[in-house]
């Protein structure tokens, strides 16, 4: 009886280790993940959003027409 639950033991540690060591493997990150994109902040009111959806003018960064329009804000926040 003893030496049956020792082979249960020995085969159930097998299987645990296989699957934490495939598992490790596994983890890389895939292709299809998405590019992360650079946010910038907005010169008028401060918000922060991608960089592709943002307006630059000037070394200055806006998230809407009207906010490129009026220029910097106060940056006394």
């Amino acid at each position: 009886m003893v030496r049956l639950l020792f082979w249960i033991a020995l085969i159930a540690a097998a299987v645990w280790f296989w699957r934490k060591f495939k598992r490790s493997i596994s983890t890389p990150r895939s292709s299809n993940e998405p590019i992360s994109t650079p946010m910038v902040r907005c010169a008028h009111c401060g918000v922060h959003l991608p960089q592709d959806r943002a307006l630059s003018l000037s070394q200055h960064w806006y998230c809407s027409q009207t906010h490129l329009e009026q220029g910097p804000g106060s940056q006394d926040h």
